[in-house]
């Protein structure tokens, strides 16, 4: 093997273009799924504290939200709702007039080349806060199954191209492919949240969705963050029940589960880089301590390296303007 001095690989470092020539990973807006938050009202443009830059939108100011999205080249949305009123069965889920369905159908109208994806999960609509059924003082499995599958197709009857179940229950992609087959919906696709960790950084999204659980925690049903090899029977599973994409969260402290995804499976792979990641770079860069801009696209390039094709990120609308000034 040839070395110093014959080879000397500072030379494919030293002229810009030849660094654009070798890069091996590349960002671009087309790799982005920017998430939403979508509330009742009128004229509401309502600041997230902990996540800066981010918004809950009222549909009336949601299509021009959208319509920016789609101009800066990001292909697609990924929407959550806050209803009006909860219950214990999280009936504004499934309601074919609910936020996200309307939400929907608001996207299609005002960038219909949009792809419009619905998260498909109870917690933001139940008055305990949890993703599904409780049952004697248990989030139940199987009762939870059917309102997925509920809220799944009427999301789709509303408008979405795409669904995507978080609610971390065994079965909820089966439950649901099922569904939208059942209804004649065969060409809709289904990312999973295959490998879903119980995790420390949902904190700020909690606070956008509204999503505390009223008591105990998710560690019964999302994933233990140190398990890596059952994060790969997650994977498999949702693959075998028919997820179209399968997805890593939190993306950051868990690239390598994601590369192990990456490496064991051909499925699409996407991650998400979530709020509380996004927040500490915000923070600190509001502080001074950081170059946001170099930084977050250091981040978000260890994610496609690490084997995402998918990054679900509230950096997006950033990413995409910092790479049409010619960013690399």
């Amino acid at each position: 093997m040839t070395s110093f001095p014959d080879l000397r690989l500072r030379r494919l470092r030293d002229l810009e273009p030849l660094r654009n020539l070798t890069r091996e990973t590349r960002l671009s807006a087309a790799n982005f799924i920017y998430p939403l938050f979508v509330t009742h009202g009128q004229g509401v443009q309502e600041a997230i504290p902990p996540m800066p830059g981010c918004y809950q939108w009222s549909l009336d100011r949601l299509g021009q939200e959208a319509a920016e999205v789609a101009a800066l080249g990001i292909p697609a949305v990924l929407l959550f709702g806050l209803p009006a009123e909860k219950d214990p069965t999280g009936s504004g889920a499934y309601d074919p007039e609910g936020i996200v369905q309307e939400a929907a159908r608001v996207v299609k109208q005002a960038a219909p080349g949009l792809l419009v994806i619905t998260d498909v999960c109870l917690c933001e609509y139940t008055d305990h806060g949890h993703c599904g059924i409780i049952d004697k003082g248990q989030v139940d499995n199987d009762q939870t199954l059917e309102l997925l599958a509920r809220t799944a197709l009427s999301q789709v009857q509303a408008g979405a191209d795409m669904v995507a179940p978080s609610a971390m229950m065994d079965g909820q992609v089966r439950a649901i492919r099922q569904a939208l087959d059942a209804a004649g919906e065969t060409s809709v696709p289904i990312m999973g949240y295959a490998a879903k960790f119980a995790s420390a950084f949902y904190g700020p999204f909690r606070v956008a969705a509204d999503s505390t659980p009223q008591f105990g925690d998710r560690r019964g049903y999302q994933m233990d963050p140190a398990n890596r090899r059952m994060a790969m029977r997650e994977v498999e599973s949702d693959i075998a029940e028919g997820a179209d994409i399968v997805m890593v969260k939190p993306a950051l402290a868990y690239l390598d589960v994601v590369q192990q995804a990456r490496q064991r499976f051909d499925h699409p792979l996407a991650v998400y880089n979530v709020s509380g990641e996004y927040s500490m770079v915000k923070a600190a860069a509001r502080q001074g301590w950081i170059d946001e801009k170099q930084i977050t696209l250091e981040l978000l390039t260890a994610m496609r390296r690490a084997g995402a094709d998918i990054i679900i990120s509230y950096h997006a609308k950033d990413v995409a303007r910092w790479l049409r000034e010619g960013t690399p």
